[in-house]
């Protein structure tokens, strides 16, 4: 059989393709032919319209709602979360199969007659909870980027400004008057170079709350609330309300938007709607309301926030970075381990140096998340006949994706046997962010795993840190691998094929 797929996850990076992998491969074992479009943070190349149409069915593989769905009206479907096609493809893949033989005997309809959407099974239920936390994660998935160029800029200036000053240099480059950069700039001043790299930085960094506000907003109601979104952001950053307000004025912004797009107005007003009205509207309100009312007790609420951090000593930052390294390791890329990554990425923004509280954080939270791949990587190294060859070769391309801080790279081997790896991955990833507090290490920088860390104080300690953890959660997998070794996992492997990680 042929068949179409779309891959969508919250956040568009790991498990979009992921799901995509797994489906392909799952159809190639099984003698069909599945093309997957994905509709990722990387863009998405649109199915050839050829293909739609000579497809026997379709797989929605996705957490988000499927772009431009009317080109696959009429053809038998399994609507299932990109998690069941991550960690089951070949059962959704089978899933589909019935959904088309239902439909072949159910009876095809007459030449040139418009067929009707055939499905073996009711469309997955989408609650309310589960929409919210997408709406979320959408604006989350197109904030990280901003997050990534504005994280490293400022880092690698402040790197600069330690060489180009002194010890101080984080707090020089700072200082210095930004007009200098197209008034007197020197081409051959570090200082200088400091200063653009930081400026260039703080000024991608400044779209983060209004990038993430306008992309819920877009989440909600599309490109109406694009506008309202971002100015929503943009005030909740003025009056001081950080990234929690710019997830309610995301909220407010697009609901209101979608209020009124969908309201009835004579034939007169529509061509007007969408370009003034809504924009006009929508902005107005979302802009008083974040100032009036949203914004003070935000603003009182991040500030607490703030000083709460602050005011952490060394004592309390351990079992925080405890606390996050649990999270990280517990769902690899789920809710808890984006709630971490969120939470110590947004931190950064009132970050002042890889010294800071926030930087000690921001390197916990990476340094625990990149112990699960690189676990497993070891250990199948290490002890290979607890694995089955799939397993091995996943192994290989687990080391450069924990390397490059890529949880997900990790999951495969989760999903095969959850009960006794993702424990093993938090004891590691534990004792890595409890280590790496305790020792100081901070990074400015949001991502990058071990090609950053050049930009991470006590870069060292750091690498011991991810060193004893990942050492701790191997022998925790091994252990447990080897108390359930009852059989031959070559007998398993057979017919089957290997799961990529992420690309």
């Amino acid at each position: 059989m042929k068949f179409v797929a779309v891959s969508s996850c919250p956040t568009g990076i790991a498990h979009t393709y992921m799901a995509a992998e797994a489906l392909e491969q799952a159809g190639r074992a099984a003698g069909h032919d599945v093309q997957v479009e994905t509709q990722g943070s990387a863009g998405t190349v649109p199915l050839d319209p050829a293909v739609v149409a000579a497809a026997d069915g379709v797989i929605y593989a996705a957490d988000l709602e499927v772009r431009d769905k009317g080109r696959f009206a009429g053809k038998p479907f399994v609507d299932v979360g990109v998690k069941k096609a991550v960690h089951d493809a070949p059962g959704v893949l089978a899933q589909a199969v019935a959904a088309v033989e239902a439909a072949q005997a159910s009876g095809a309809p007459a030449a040139g007659a418009t067929p009707a959407p055939v499905a073996a099974a009711p469309a997955r239920q989408v609650g309310v909870g589960s929409r919210i936390r997408q709406y979320l994660m959408t604006g989350v998935s197109y904030m990280i980027p901003f997050v990534a160029a504005g994280g490293i800029l400022i880092a690698l200036g402040f790197m600069l400004a330690s060489v180009a000053w002194d010890e101080n240099g984080a707090i020089e480059v700072t200082a210095v008057d930004r007009t200098v950069l197209w008034t007197a700039f020197e081409w051959g001043n570090l200082q200088h170079w400091a200063v653009l790299l930081f400026q260039i930085g703080a000024t991608a960094f400044g779209f983060l709350v209004p990038a993430l506000s306008a992309y819920i907003a877009y989440a909600i109601a599309d490109r109406p609330g694009l506008v309202p979104g971002f100015v929503g952001g943009t005030l909740a950053g003025l009056v001081g309300a950080g990234f929690l307000g710019g997830i309610v004025t995301g909220f407010l912004a697009g609901f209101l938007a979608l209020w009124l797009a969908t309201r009835k107005v004579p034939k007169g007003v529509r061509g007007v709607m969408p370009v003034v009205v809504i924009p006009l509207v929508a902005t107005l309100v979302t802009g008083a309301l974040t100032i009036l009312v949203v914004g003070p007790p935000m603003k009182a609420i991040n500030d607490g926030l703030s000083s709460w951090l602050g005011g952490l000593g060394t004592t309390a930052l351990v079992p925080l970075g405890i606390v996050l390294g649990l999270m990280m390791c517990f769902d690899l890329g789920g809710p808890l381990n984006k709630v971490a990554y969120v939470f110590a990425t947004t931190g950064l923004a009132n970050a002042t140096s890889s010294a800071s509280t926030e930087a000690r954080i921001m390197a916990a939270v990476m340094a625990a998340g990149m112990v699960p791949p690189l676990a497993v990587a070891l250990a199948t190294t290490l002890r290979p006949k607890l694995w089955t060859e799939s397993e091995r070769e996943s192994g290989k391309s687990a080391y450069l994706l924990g390397l490059s801080f890529i949880s997900e790279g990790a999951i495969p081997f989760a999903a095969a046997d959850p009960l006794r790896l993702i424990p093993s991955f938090m004891v590691g990833g534990a004792v890595t962010g409890g280590l790496t507090m305790a020792f100081g290490s901070g990074v400015l920088a949001p991502h990058g795993g071990f090609w950053v860390t050049p930009l991470i104080s006590s870069p060292l300690l750091f690498l011991l840190a991810l060193l004893v953890g990942t050492a701790v959660s191997t022998v925790a997998i091994v252990v447990v691998k080897s108390l359930g070794h009852g059989k031959d996992p070559e007998a398993a492997d057979v017919g089957a094929e290997p799961l990529v990680a992420a690309r």
